[in-house]
């Protein structure tokens, strides 16, 4: 009985090392693979951190090339704008405005270069036409006169054509001569004022349309939505903006045109005032 006891001790004994040393050999061979699957891990974690910082790199250079093209896209923004905004405000009433504005601006361009020739200084042809008078030489007056530009020049000229005639004559010549001179710098100034009440009244008329387009669709529709009124409302407000910004622009070139001939007359005034001067004192001699 004893010597059972002893060999199942034996065996259990040995089953006992047998199963530790199997338990041993399976730890070191789990152990290389968990970290072979560790490093494994540790490399696709770099790698996708250095993909993060290349994109985030591409990112920070496509952020540059906005920046710095983002000057040409607002430019060609708001010339892509204004020509929406032109052709959705109706392109026969918008046609319509901006031919009144050249035109317009035609007559003013016209106006104000014809102003700006006619003013000219006059102090030294005054200063020879008293020197000619002097020495009674009226036809080298004329001369000088003749030569210089202007309407005060001109004015000039006509009085001392009536010079044998007497002062007064000369006077009644020289007034008349100088309302046909201003009518002259005033020419073209009614057709300014037609184009700015011409400007805003189409503009008006456009807005009218609009409306009236408004409240086709609403009846075609049945119903009253912001998307059914939206096309006419839109064109009734562009055409009016765009009538009133005309006549704003051709408004301030007109008043500088008429500030330009008041200030002509005034010097046509003078002018006149010392050429009767001149010839008073030289008749007294």
């Amino acid at each position: 009985m004893k010597k059972v006891f002893a060999i199942i001790a034996l065996i259990g004994v040995f089953t006992f090392g047998m199963t530790q040393s199997v338990y041993a050999q399976d730890e070191e061979a789990v152990e290389p693979a968990e970290a072979t699957e560790q490093v494994e891990e540790i490399d696709s974690t770099a790698e996708a951190v250095d993909s993060l910082a290349a994109d985030s790199a591409a990112v920070e250079e496509a952020e540059e090339e906005v920046e710095t093209s983002e000057p040409v896209v607002e430019e060609i923004g708001m010339y892509k704008t204004l020509k929406t905004k032109f052709i959705e405000g109706s392109a026969g009433f918008m046609a319509l405005v901006a031919i009144a504005l050249i035109i317009g601006l035609a007559f003013c361009i016209e106006r104000i270069i014809y102003l700006a020739l006619a003013d000219v200084k006059t102090d030294k042809m005054f200063e020879d036409v008293e020197k000619a008078l002097a020495n009674n030489d009226v036809e080298k007056a004329k001369t000088v006169c003749r030569e210089t530009r202007g309407p005060i020049a001109s004015i000039c000229y006509e009085g001392l054509t009536r010079l044998k005639d007497g002062i007064d004559a000369v006077e009644k010549a020289i007034v008349a001569y100088g309302a046909v001179q201003s009518s002259n710098l005033e020419k073209g100034c009614s057709w300014i004022t037609l184009f700015i009440a011409m400007a805003p009244s189409l503009g008006f008329l456009g807005t009218v349309i609009g409306m009236v387009m408004a409240f086709d669709q609403i009846q075609q529709a049945g119903d009253i939505s912001p998307t059914v009124v939206a096309g006419g409302m839109k064109v009734a407000l562009l055409t009016t903006i765009f009538g009133i910004v005309v006549a704003l622009a051709l408004q301030v070139f007109y008043n500088y045109i008429l500030a330009k001939i008041e200030s002509i007359t005034a010097q046509m005034e003078d002018s006149t005032i010392t050429l009767l001067d001149i010839i008073a004192k030289n008749s007294a001699k």
